[in-house]
C-alpha cells in the first residue's frame, strides 16, 4: 500500500494541471446535473403543491348565463362541483396599470379550486367592495392589501382585501385575464358562469370534458380550460432550463469519461516500463488496476463533493430564477436523496470508464516486449519521401518568361519527358515539419480516430450550445422571424368606435400598421378542447404572420395554423378543420403552418374577413401594432394609453425568450465546463505525442532538422488534430442542434423552424481559436523535449 501512494503521489506531481481540470470539469458537470434537477423539481412541485392543497378543478367550463348546470355533478368521474359562479369580464387599473381580469362572484371560499392566500384575509361580507387578486395578476399590478382598484370608463371602485395562490391558468397581459374573486354583488351584470369539475381518476379529462360539453351543448360553451393546460404553463420556461443543463450536463458527463479513458490509455502506454517494473517487484495485475482507479475516483470525487457543497451552501444565493429553483428544491422531500444520488452516479460513471482503461494496465507483462521498428500506421507517402528531400508536388505553368528556381525533371532546367512544349514545372517547397506532422498525426490510424473523437464530442456540443444562444439572440433581434411580428397589443373599451380607434393608433408616428382583429374561444371536434380562432388583418392588408410550412391564407376560409393545434386535432397543412364558436360551426381550410408561441400553439388564424362572412356579429376587439424600425414599445404604449384618455389597454406583445434569459448564463457555464474537457483532452493527445516524438528524436537529428523543426512537427500534428476535430464537431454539429431545437420548438407548439445556427463568421473564429490554442498549447512541452540531451533521449528509446 506505502508503494502504491507512493507512485500515485509521484503520478500526481507529474500531472498537476491534469488533475486540478478533471476535478473542475467534475464539479462542472456535477453542478450542472443538480442545477437541471432542481429546476425540474422548481418547476413541477410549487404548482402540484398549490393545486392539491387547494383540491384544484381539473376542467373549468366557462358556459354562458342561461346553462344548466345543474347535471354536471351527476356525470360519471366527476368526484365534486365548484360553482356555478357569475363572471364578468372587465378591466381594472392601479397607479396607471392597467389589466383585463375576470371578475368571479363568489358568496364563500369555495371547497374544490380553494385560493390559498398569502396575504390579506378572505372576502368579508360587510364591504361589498373588497376583491381578492390572484399571486400573478397582483404582481403584474403592483398591488398589495388596502390598495384601490378603478374601473376604467366607470365610476366604481375595488378594494383590494387579499391576495391568494391559485392552480388555474395564470395571467397572461393581453392573453389570459387575471382571476379576481368578489361577493356576486360586486359583479351586478354579470357576462357568463364558470363551474368547475373535479374528477376521480384525471386521466379521463378529454372524456369528462365531452360528456359535459353534451349535456350543456356546444353553443353554451365558451372556453374550456384543463388542469393540464394550466400546469404545463406553470412549469413554463424553468422545465426547459432543466432539459438544457440536463442534457448537456449528460453530454459533458459522457465527454468527461471518454477524456479520462483516454488520458489514462495514453498514460498507459507511456508509463509501460514503470509498469512493468511494479510488477516485476510484485505488484499484481489488480494493484496496478486498483493505482489508476483509485486514483482518478478520488479526482472525481473531489469535484463531486466540491459541486454540491457548493450548490447546497451558495445556489439559492444565485440571482434570478436557478436561486430561485434551489432554494425551492431545497425544501423539497427528495432534496437529499438527489444531492447524493447525482454526484454518486456521476463518480461512478468516471470509475467505469476509468476501469476499462485501467484493465489495460494490469495486461502489461513484467518484462517489456521490443517496440516494432516501424510504425503501426504504416511508412511515409511518396510525398512525405520527397518533402525530406525539400520537393514536393510539381505543378504545370505556363512558360511565359523565366520562372525562377524552375527546374526540368532532370533538373537541368530543360523541360523533362513527358512535358508538353512551352511548359515548365515550377516546384512547389513544403516544410518536412509540416508532413510529417500530418503523417503523425494521422499515421496510427484507430489511435489517431480514438483521440479525434474524444475532441469532438465537447467541440460538437459547445456548437450546439452556440446554436441555442443565436436562437435565443433571433428571438429578440428578429422577432417577425419567430412569429412576433406586432409589438404591441392594444384592446378598446367596447364603447370606443372602430374607425376613430384605429385612427387614433395610425396617428402615432412611430406606428407603421394597426390590424384590426378578434379572438375567440373555439371548440374541437370531438368537443374535448377549446382553441383560439383569430382573425387578424383583411385580405387587402393581410396579418405578416411567420410563415415555416405551406403558404399564406389568401381566399375564403383559408388559415394558417400553429404545431400545437395540428398535433391536437392530428391534422396536417391541407386539410379541412371544423370548429364550433358559441352555436355556430367555422369550416376552415388549413393551406399553412406558422410560428405560433402563444397558447402553446393551438391557435388557427384566418383574416377578419373570413370570420364576418361566418358571423357577421364579430368586431374587431383587439389591435395588433406593428412599429416602425427602432421604435421603443414601451415608449408607444405610454403615447397611446394617454391619448386613449383610459380608453385603451396596451399591452407589450409577450416574447418567449425573455423567460430565457436565465439561459444565457447557463450556456456559459457549459461552454466553459465542455471547454475544460476539450482541454483535458487535448493536454492528454499532446502528452501522448510528445512521448512517441521521443523514438524519432534521434533520427530526425541526424537527417539534420533542427529543434525548431521538431518542434514544428509536434505542433503541426497537434493542430490536424484539432483541427480534424472542429471540422467534424460542425459538421455533426449543426444539423444536430438544427434538429434539437426544432424538436423542442415542435413539442411546445410553436412548431419548428425556430433555429438559428451561428453566423460563418463566428465559428470560423471559434474554429481558428481552438486550433491555434491546441497549437500554442503544444509548443512549449513540444520545444523541450526537442531540446532534450543525447543521453536523456537514449535512455527514453531504451
Amino acid at each position: 500500500m506505502r508503494a502504491t501512494l507512493r507512485w500515485a503521489h509521484s503520478d500526481l506531481r507529474t500531472h498537476r494541471g491534469e488533475a486540478l481540470f478533471l476535478v473542475l470539469a467534475t464539479a462542472g458537470i456535477v453542478a450542472s446535473l443538480l442545477l437541471a434537477t432542481a429546476l425540474f423539481g422548481y418547476a413541477t412541485n410549487p404548482w402540484q403543491r398549490v393545486f392539491t392543497q387547494a383540491r384544484g378543478a381539473h376542467v373549468w367550463l366557462h358556459t354562458d348565463r342561461a346553462a344548466d348546470t345543474g347535471g354536471l355533478a351527476a356525470l360519471d368521474g366527476v368526484q365534486s362541483v365548484a360553482g356555478p359562479y357569475p363572471t364578468a369580464a372587465t378591466t381594472v387599473a392601479v397607479r396607471g396599470t392597467r389589466a383585463s381580469v375576470e371578475l368571479r362572484g363568489t358568496a364563500e371560499r369555495p371547497d374544490v379550486g380553494r385560493p390559498l392566500l398569502t396575504a390579506g384575509h378572505w372576502l368579508d361580507a360587510d364591504d361589498p367592495d373588497g376583491v381578492v387578486l390572484e399571486t400573478r395578476l397582483a404582481r403584474a399590478l403592483l398591488a398589495q392589501p388596502g390598495d384601490t382598484l378603478t374601473l376604467p370608463g366607470t365610476p366604481r371602485t375595488l378594494t383590494v382585501l387579499g391576495i391568494a395562490d391559485s392552480p388555474e391558468r395564470r395571467y397572461r397581459p393581453g392573453e389570459q385575464p387575471g382571476l379576481v374573486w368578489a361577493p356576486p354583488a360586486a359583479v351586478p351584470d354579470p357576462g357568463g358562469q364558470v363551474i368547475g369539475l373535479r374528477l376521480t381518476d384525471p386521466g379521463e379529462t378529454d372524456y369528462a370534458v365531452q360528456r359535459a360539453v353534451t349535456v350543456l351543448g356546444a353553443g353554451a360553451i365558451g372556453q374550456v380550460s384543463t388542469w393540464e393546460q394550466a400546469r404545463a404553463e406553470a412549469q413554463g420556461d424553468n422545465r426547459l432550463l432543466g432539459q438544457v443543463l440536463g442534457l448537456f450536463g449528460l453530454g459533458a458527463l459522457l465527454a468527461a469519461g471518454l477524456a479520462v479513458h483516454g488520458a489514462i490509455g495514453t498514460r498507459i502506454r507511456g508509463h509501460l516500463r514503470d509498469i512493468s517494473v511494479l510488477k516485476a517487484i510484485g505488484f499484481t495485475p489488480g494493484q496496478v488496476v486498483r493505482v489508476f482507479l483509485l486514483q482518478h475516483l478520488a479526482y472525481a470525487l473531489l469535484g463531486a463533493v466540491a459541486a454540491a457543497a457548493t450548490v447546497q451552501a451558495l445556489g439559492s444565493r444565485v440571482p434570478g430564477r436557478l436561486g430561485d429553483a434551489v432554494g425551492v428544491w431545497q425544501g423539497l422531500p427528495g432534496h437529499t436523496v438527489a444531492l447524493f444520488v447525482v454526484p454518486a452516479c456521476a463518480v461512478l460513471f468516471i470509475g467505469a470508464t476509468t476501469g476499462l482503461a485501467a484493465w489495460r494496465a494490469g495486461r502489461v507483462p513484467p518484462v517489456p516486449l521490443p517496440r516494432p521498428a516501424g510504425a503501426q500506421g504504416g511508412g511515409l507517402s511518396v510525398a512525405a519521401r520527397r518533402a525530406l528531400g525539400l520537393r514536393m508536388f510539381r505543378v504545370p505553368v505556363g512558360a511565359r518568361g523565366r520562372v525562377r528556381g524552375a527546374r526540368g525533371s532532370d533538373g537541368a532546367g530543360a523541360p523533362g519527358a513527358g512535358v508538353s512544349p512551352g511548359v515548365r514545372e515550377l516546384e512547389v517547397r513544403v516544410p518536412p515539419a509540416l508532413v510529417l506532422g500530418w503523417h503523425r498525426a494521422f499515421a496510427r490510424r484507430p489511435r489517431s480516430f480514438a483521440t479525434v473523437a474524444r475532441l469532438t464530442l465537447p467541440l460538437l456540443l459547445i456548437v450546439v450550445a452556440m446554436s441555442a444562444w443565436t436562437t435565443i439572440d433571433r428571438f429578440h433581434s428578429r422577432p417577425e422571424q419567430i412569429g412576433l411580428p406586432a409589438a404591441l397589443t392594444v384592446r378598446a373599451d367596447t364603447d370606443a368606435g372602430e374607425r376613430g380607434t384605429r385612427a387614433l393608433l395610425e396617428r402615432d408616428p412611430q406606428v407603421a400598421a394597426a390590424y384590426p382583429g378578434v379572438e375567440v374561444a373555439a371548440l374541437v371536434p370531438g368537443q374535448t378542447a377549446t382553441i383560439a380562432l383569430r382573425g387578424l388583418g383583411s385580405r387587402e392588408d393581410p396579418y405578416p404572420y411567420a410563415l415555416a410550412e405551406g403558404r399564406r391564407a389568401h381566399g375564403p376560409d383559408e388559415a394558417v395554423a400553429g404545431q400545437g393545434l395540428l398535433d391536437l386535432l392530428e391534422v396536417e397543412v391541407g386539410d379541412w378543420v371544423r370548429m364550433t364558436v358559441g352555436d355556430r360551426p367555422q369550416i376552415l381550410h388549413i393551406v399553412g403552418r406558422g410560428i405560433e408561441p402563444e397558447n402553446a400553439g393551438r391557435v388557427i388564424t384566418t383574416s377578419l374577413d373570413t370570420l364576418q362572412e361566418n358571423d357577421p356579429r364579430l368586431r374587431p376587439t383587439l389591435y395588433q401594432l406593428r412599429l416602425a424600425a427602432g421604435a421603443d414599445p414601451d415608449e408607444v404604449a405610454g403615447r397611446l394609453a394617454d391619448a386613449g384618455h383610459g380608453r385603451l389597454d396596451v399591452h407589450a406583445v409577450a416574447n418567449p425568450a425573455d423567460g430565457l434569459s436565465p439561459l444565457r448564463a447557463v450556456v456559459l457555464g457549459l461552454i466553459a465546463v465542455l471547454a475544460l474537457v476539450g482541454l483535458i483532452e487535448l493536454l492528454t493527445a499532446i502528452g501522448g505525442t510528445v512521448r512517441e516524438s521521443e523514438r524519432d528524436l534521434l533520427a530526425l537529428k541526424a537527417i539534420g532538422l533542427s529543434p525548431r523543426q521538431i518542434t514544428g512537427i509536434t505542433v503541426t500534428a497537434t493542430g490536424c488534430t484539432a483541427l480534424a476535430a472542429v471540422l467534424l464537431a460542425t459538421a455533426l454539429g449543426l444539423p444536430l442542434a438544427h434538429w434539437l431545437i426544432d424538436a423542442q420548438g415542435a413539442s411546445s407548439g410553436i412548431g419548428a423552424g425556430i433555429a438559428q445556427v451561428p453566423s460563418p463568421a463566428l465559428l470560423v473564429l471559434v474554429g481558428a481559436a481552438a486550433v491555434l490554442g491546441a497549437a500554442a498549447l503544444a509548443a512549449v512541452p513540444s520545444a523541450r523535449a526537442a531540446r532534450r540531451r543525447l543521453a536523456d533521449t537514449l535512455s527514453a528509446v531504451a
